[in-house]
């Protein structure tokens, strides 16, 4: 990948216009199609970035792109936004400069996605921490919740932005943010009531009906079908590439993000609903007695509903559609409201209850994100507000809007003029006057205070009597005739008399970027932007949260008769404002620009294109910008870039880079006058003189590379052939070793052979001449063992004979003593077989005798007995082995023998469950009446907590003592012990939580059967006390802290101050006591009690969120308290704890 080191490195096209030659607008339109066609959207004018709308997504927004341009030179890489936003955040860090962005450009010409990618690359590069990500996520997360409410589908933008937006962005002196202010300008309250066709409504509508459950349109009493609703547009609901039901998941996550509580957004979303409701009211005509006709509600089922949901009562608001009263300084006036007049004040109420929720919720955003330190800030501006605007049909607001457009281009050309005459005097370069065109006077036109089109407007509108747009153009005709920039058919200057292109009820103005013409209905209505007081006293009768906030007006307490400053009076001081504030800042400009109506890439309209480049002053801009010298650059980027182009500087120059500079330009010979010397910048008059200075570096660059390409090439034929004679030589190293040892192989093995065959024939001639020997002994020793075995056999039948004489003599002996003792055991045999016959036949004839007596009996009884002897060892044995292993008397143990025998089931286990029953009898019976009260405690404690509250299972092991004081003892709580009446159940240390800083103060915490008393640590001073059933509920979370809230009931005595949040170690105890005073109390109800990780407290008259997270908390393992904002306090719970 090439990497760029110069704006003028491989451009396309020219990158900053100021080098453009020649100058015309077509050769300048001509440079932005051929960027535009090759994806370059970026183009300078100086230090001014015009950005053409890509209609698609480039991959040039990566991480690998924001630390491509982090703290580079502006001119150092090619165009891009990113380059201005580290321009601008760098000058802020390190040179303390506050700093503004100003985006413009017409809608659909991407000023707000450009205004997301300066905040996302600010984030991306400023530092890293807990705290900043989150303001940083907080800065970010804003702007979907102003899209949804500020935003909507036009036939120009998708996402057009329908008010104008500026935004400080607040850092501290390492550069780190630290918070933001937004201020929000002209909203487009009209488009509530009315869109153009094929538009939409704000976002915020489609968002709520796509994207809510099914419940929160049920509570808010809407319908998905868009169909229902009047003030929505059916030919645009659905935008292709538009998802509204995530996008309402988008701005919900964003708010809770910002701060916004739940109930917050409750009410906001209910505001919605209501305008939405207000739109379907219609009216029909009655006539009255006297002739007049006054209004009437069709159908009061949409009015009741959006009473209900602002807590208004029906007929106060619908006698505010149907009667008007006027208030004199003495005396009222009611009069009746006819149809039509019925209609204005609807819509009227509409567009200011929509128009006041936005200004509330820009307020409440800048509540959250804004700076908690007061010391002083680096600001950062970013100002994304509408383009100039020419329509066929131009009204109030497009006059408006080009007003302030009008300011922004004046603003534009002074800074942009006071910028290049401080660095010229800052670099010692004479200054010369430019011409240019001062739209000043276009200003006083419209702002001047005496005879200004703004003051005349608003003079018409306090004047008595019958004021009409037709009599505002006749002022106008009147008193602006001979202003060179206005122009109108009946004005005293003749030459208009004959303009057909000029109707009768306009007016046109010669802008900067061209004429206008503006028709004049609706000016006078549009600029008083009246709401009937009686409408808005009803909106302050409701209940609703949020509308007595927007509606200040109507208190009766407070009737001002004064008139209310118009809608143009109130822009021109906000302009006002806005222009001394961006004057305070060094400013940054982003010109936008919209290359086609079709919204598709690819497409380059010229004429519109043009159009944009006329009205945006681009060509005016490039004049001023190259009025004097074209073109700057520093001394050392300048040598290194052109040091080639001189013998004297290439390749390394060792003295100052000015002198090198200088010894470059004179060795290249360009006149003098095309060029200066400043202190730190050579200034180039001509973009020729650098465009000739590239073309030189192009050709020496290619003589430059010729000549490496050829020393690099004749080293590389070198390397290799001295390679390749190294190679060479090791080669015939190793042949010649391959050879030699192939030859000594060879002899080797040749003696070997012969070796073998001489010692083969010695060895078989010794073989032969043993054998020959070894068969004469052989011989020997057979004939010698012949003869011995000759004389053995001899003597062997000699001894032979010997032994049998003998043996025979012994035989006939045994035969004789063998007879003699058989005839003897014969004899003795015949005795006892004649004894034994007897007793045998004895012993049979009884057991006949008996066996016949028996038989019977036997048979019918033998079976029977025998099972009963069997079960019956079998019982002994069973309860034998359950009495030497019965379990101990605890209740808690679950052990018991094994059951032997399946038949025992049954016993087996009735007999676990009767020893059960009688050991837990036996252990309750060894309970006092105090141990009984501990342990049903427990249990309530167990019922209450378990599975519930992380806390809880430390806490079943420790006794629940109550009296952890010792208060009657005590003596530095006797005056306290004395001033309490009843017995007291729990006395312990608590801490009672400040909501200003989250930190915790050390109160006595008394229970008894009817209240609740804190007292002061110290002085044991009784601070507060509250009747138990002035007690509603109580709040804890589910994880491994102390702290609980006491909510008391709205309207009792001990409400007044709000409810308390507190922190105890025992809290399971205390909760567990409060809980169970309660039940056992007949005539109160029972304790509520809520367990959740975020809730609610009321502090006097405001309600703060109290939540508790995760985390390493700074108190080791114990939980800490932290205020966040002013409706936000932070539990950090330790995740070990």
């Amino acid at each position: 990948m090439e990497v760029k080191t110069s704006l003028l490195d491989n451009m396309i096209g020219v990158s900053d216009m100021v080098l453009l030659e020649p100058l015309t607008e077509d050769s300048f339109l001509e440079n932005l199609r051929k960027r535009f066609d090759h994806n370059e959207i970026y183009t300078y004018i100086g230090s001014v970035v015009i950005s053409m709308n890509p209609y698609r997504s480039l991959p040039i927004y990566t991480p690998d792109k924001v630390e491509e341009y982090r703290n580079r030179n502006f001119y150092e890489l090619s165009p891009h936004i990113y380059a201005l936003a580290d321009e601008a955040y760098r000058s802020l860090r390190d040179q303390d400069k506050d700093q503004c962005i100003l985006i413009t450009g017409e809608s659909g010409a991407g000023k707000t996605e450009a205004s997301k990618l300066v905040m996302s690359y600010v984030a991306a590069v400023c530092g890293k921490g807990q705290e900043v990500n989150k303001v940083k996520e907080q800065l970010l997360q804003s702007n979907p919740v102003l899209e949804a409410f500020g935003n909507a589908k036009t036939v120009r933008n998708d996402n057009s932005s329908r008010f104008g937006k500026y935004m400080d962005i607040e850092f501290d002196f390492k550069g780190d943010p630290l918070g933001g202010v937004i201020s929000n300008y002209l909203l487009e309250k009209s488009r509530v009531v009315k869109q153009p066709r094929g538009e939409r409504n704000f976002h915020i509508f489609y968002q709520l009906l796509s994207g809510a459950s099914d419940d929160t349109l049920k509570k808010l009493k809407l319908d998905r079908d868009f169909s229902k609703f009047n003030y929505l547009s059916l030919d645009s609901a659905a935008v292709n590439g538009l998802d509204d039901a995530a996008n309402f998941r988008t701005v919900r996550n964003a708010m809770q993000i910002v701060g916004f509580m739940e109930d917050e957004v409750q009410s906001v979303l209910e505001l919605v609903a209501a305008v939405l409701k207000l739109g379907n009211i219609e009216f029909k005509p009655e006539s009255r007695c006297n002739g007049n006709d006054e209004s009437r509600i069709k159908d009061k089922n949409d009015l009741k509903e959006m009473c209900e949901l602002l807590g208004i009562e029906q007929s106060v608001l619908e006698r505010a559609f149907s009667y008007r009263t006027v208030e004199a300084k003495l005396e009222k006036v009611s009069t009746t409201l006819n149809v039509a007049q019925a209609y204005y004040a609807r819509d009227a109420l509409a567009k200011n209850l929509y128009s006041r929720l936005f200004s509330w919720l820009v307020t409440r955003i800048n509540e959250s994100i804004k700076a908690q330190t007061k010391s002083r800030h680096k600001v950062m501006g970013v100002l994304d507000i509408y383009g100039f605007e020419i329509f066929e049909d131009n009204s109030f607001e497009q006059f408006i809007i080009n007003y302030c457009n009008e300011k922004l281009q004046q603003i534009f050309i002074e800074l942009t003029l006071r910028e290049e005459q401080e660095e010229y005097v800052r670099e010692g370069i004479e200054w010369t006057n430019i011409e240019y065109f001062n739209n000043a006077i276009i200003c006083d036109l419209i702002e001047n205070n005496q005879n200004g089109i703004l003051a005349m407007l608003d003079e018409e509108c306090l004047r008595p009597g019958t004021v009409t747009d037709e009599t505002f153009l006749d002022k106008l005709n009147t008193i602006c005739a001979k202003h060179q920039h206005f122009e109108s058919r009946l004005s005293k200057n003749s030459k208009f008399l004959t303009d057909h292109s000029l109707p009768h009820s306009c007016f046109r103005i010669q802008h900067y970027a061209g004429k206008v013409l503006y028709q004049v209905e609706g000016f006078v209505d549009k600029n008083n932007d009246l709401l009937y007081r009686d409408l808005s006293q009803a909106m302050y009768k409701a209940t609703h949260s949020l509308i007595k906030q927007l509606f200040p007006e109507g208190n009766p307490a407070k009737v001002n008769l004064k008139r209310p400053p118009t809608a143009g009076f109130q822009f021109r001081a906000s302009v006002g404002t806005l222009m001394k504030n961006l004057k305070t800042k060094n400013p940054n400009y982003i010109r936008c620009i919209k290359p086609n109506e079709k919204k598709a890439s690819h497409i380059f309209t010229e004429s519109l294109v043009r159009h944009q480049v006329r009205y945006l002053g681009l060509m005016e801009n490039v004049r001023v910008r190259r009025a004097g010298y074209a073109f700057r650059q520093l001394y050392e980027p300048c040598l290194e870039r052109y040091k080639m182009l001189c013998k004297r500087t290439w390749p390394h120059w060792k003295g100052p880079a000015r002198e090198g500079v200088e010894v470059l330009m004179g060795d290249l010979q360009i006149p003098t006058e095309e060029y200066s010397y400043g202190r730190s910048k050579i200034f180039i008059r001509n973009p020729r003189t650098l465009f000739s200075l590239e073309e030189r570096r192009r050709e020496c660059l290619q003589d430059l590379a010729t000549l490496i390409q050829k020393i690099y090439r004749g080293w590389k034929c070198r390397r290799q052939f001295l390679l390749m004679k190294k190679s060479q030589i090791v080669v015939a190293a190793w042949y010649r070793r391959f050879a030699q040892q192939k030859k000594y192989k060879k002899i080797k093995s040749a003696t070997t052979v012969v070796q073998s065959y001489t010692r083969g024939w010695q060895a078989r001639k010794l073989l032969r001449e043993l054998k020959y020997q070894k068969r004469c002994e052989e011989a020997a020793t057979t004939i010698s063992a012949y003869w011995h075995g000759t004389q053995a056999r001899m003597e062997l039948r000699r001894l032979k004979q010997e032994a049998r004489n003998k043996h025979a003599v012994t035989v006939i002996w045994a035969y004789w003593q063998g007879t003699k003792a058989r005839r003897e055991l014969r004899q003795l045999k015949e005795e006892a077989r004649n004894k034994h016959a007897v007793s045998v036949i004895w012993a049979g004839w009884q057991g006949a005798k008996v066996r016949r007596e028996y038989r019977k009996f036997f048979r019918a009884n033998a079976g029977k007995k025998i099972y009963d002897f069997t079960i019956q060892r079998i019982m002994q044995k069973y309860f034998l082995s359950l009495k030497s292993n019965m379990p101990s008397m605890s209740p808690v143990d679950n052990k018991w023998p094994n059951r032997p025998y399946l038949f025992l089931d049954g016993v087996h286990k009735e007999l676990r469950r009767i020893f059960h029953h009688w050991r837990c009898k036996k252990y309750r019976n060894q309970f006092t009446e105090e141990r009984k009260t501990v342990y049903e405690e427990k249990l309530e404690a167990s019922e209450i907590f378990k599975d519930k509250k992380a806390l809880y299972p430390s806490s079943v092991n420790q006794p629940f003592k109550g009296d952890y004081l010792e208060i009657s003892k005590n003596p530095k709580y006797q005056k306290l012990s004395s001033a309490m009446d009843e017995k007291v159940l729990l006395a312990d240390v608590v801490n009672k939580i400040n909501r200003a800083n989250g930190k915790g103060t050390a109160r006595i915490f008394l229970l008894t059967k009817k209240s609740v008393v804190l007292a002061d640590q110290k002085t044991g001073q009784v601070k507060t006390s509250v009747p138990l059933p002035d007690l509603d509920s109580v709040s804890v979370s589910t994880q491994s802290d102390g702290f609980f809230a006491l909510k008391l009931k709205e309207g009792s005595a001990s409400a007044i101050k709000g409810d308390f949040l507190l922190s105890s170690e025992h809290l399971i105890e205390i909760i567990t006591k409060l809980h169970r005073t309660g039940a056992m109390a007949a005539d109160r109800e029972q304790l509520n009690i809520d367990i959740s990780d975020e809730f609610l407290v009321q502090f006097k008259q405001d309600k703060v969120c109290v939540k508790f997270i995760q985390g390493v908390s700074k108190n080791g393992n114990n939980a800490s308290c932290k205020r966040k904002n002013n409706r936000l306090l932070e539990v950090l719970v330790p995740s070990s704890a």
